[in-house]
């Protein structure tokens, strides 16, 4: 089975390194010969909106999927018309929209923060009346990684605010109060089947994820449940096939109680989703895999505890980080360069308490 990956970077290569056990074979279409999983699967070389590259590219693969979500929806739909992809094209449309994506999710009765579409300058002004400060007015597409946000501490503040991203079409969103963000990991195969990987904390700096453990310290059984009944309504009204995340806000309801609300959806295998290749029974790489090929899913089980950490930057010492009991280092064969993800370690271990000093011993070792 030839399976084609839209994309090269680092989410491709691990989606190799699965299938390879399987007996899979992989294509990407990709414009950089140097790309993460160049070494890893035969390279379709060309721009992913160039339509002979992906006839070329259709032409050599039985089934087609993504490793980032900023592909083309044209794209998308021009290989759908030649073999199977997965996730599906209306995915891809619906995330690469912040506008179209929160109105999903309130469709779908999944609270999400206060919202409103900014097309002028007037109609942030208006925006603030309503939703009020502090907000934060984004870009409606291709912000990644915290890039394309500016935060509005107060209504004096908007100037600035469209000086730096007016232009584009916009969303303002109030800013959300938590306790910790959380995501959780779903996968639904061909035939409608879904399993979900248990929720996971996440911290980021800079807008860009650091530390992710997993299972996430107190969650109850009610918590996981309720991010799982909002990921089916998310599945099943997209028909979707493959692994999705979705990110939340956990924060208090008016009267004291838990609540999540979503904050965005990544139509792929996650970052923080890296922890299940030690830590789980089946990793998320190999349940995508799985599950857009149409084979039974694998089981979502957690291995004891996990604390994955981002090597964001500069390289570490591999001989430092292999000295650490239960890490893991997985590099990524890009260029160091400040901001840039280079790898990720998880540790695994039969204890939170032990994952966590595991953990903390990396860190170090990941900040110079």
């Amino acid at each position: 089975m030839r399976v084609g990956i839209v994309g090269g970077g680092q989410l491709g290569r691990m989606l190799a390194l699965a299938g390879y056990p399987l007996g899979l074979r992989f294509r990407c279409l990709e414009p950089y010969e140097d790309a993460p999983m160049a070494h890893l699967a035969d390279l379709e070389l060309g721009a992913y909106d160039d339509a002979e590259a992906l006839l070329r590219f259709a032409r050599r693969i039985d089934v087609a999927t993504y490793e980032f979500e900023n592909v083309h929806v044209a794209s998308a739909r021009q290989l759908e018309a030649h073999v199977p992809v997965f996730p599906p094209p209306i995915a891809l449309e619906v995330a690469q929209d912040r506008l179209c994506e929160k109105t999903t999710f309130r469709e779908l009765g999944i609270p999400v923060p206060a919202f409103a579409a900014v097309d002028s300058r007037e109609a942030l002004d208006a925006a603030l009346a309503t939703i009020g400060a502090p907000a934060v007015l984004k870009t409606r597409r291709f912000g990644y990684d915290g890039k394309g946000q500016f935060v509005i501490a107060r209504p004096e503040d908007a100037d600035a605010a469209w000086a730096a991203l007016g232009g584009a079409p916009l969303i303002l969103e109030a800013f959300v109060e938590f306790r910790r963000e959380l995501s959780v990991l779903a996968v639904r195969g061909r035939g409608g089947e879904v399993a979900f990987y248990p929720l996971v904390e996440n911290r980021h700096r800079d807008g860009i994820l650091r530390v992710s453990r997993a299972p996430a310290p107190d969650i109850t059984p009610e918590l996981q449940a309720l991010a799982e009944r909002y990921a089916t309504a998310v599945l099943e009204r997209l028909g979707y096939v493959g692994v999705l995340a979705i990110e939340f806000f956990e924060a208090r309801d008016d009267e004291g109680g838990v609540r999540l609300l979503a904050n965005e959806m990544a139509p792929r295998v996650h970052n923080s989703g890296h922890w299940t290749i030690e830590g789980a029974e089946t990793s998320q790489f190999e349940n995508h895999l799985r599950a857009i090929l149409g084979l039974p899913l694998g089981p979502t089980t957690p291995r004891g505890h996990s604390v994955m950490l981002n090597v964001i930057g500069t390289a570490p010492d591999i001989a430092r980080i292999a000295a650490v009991p239960g890490a893991h280092l997985h590099l990524y064969g890009k260029e160091p360069r400040p901001g840039r993800k280079l790898g990720h370690v998880t540790v695994r271990a039969d204890s939170a308490a032990a994952a966590r000093a595991a953990a903390d011993r990396v860190l170090p070792l990941l900040e110079g």
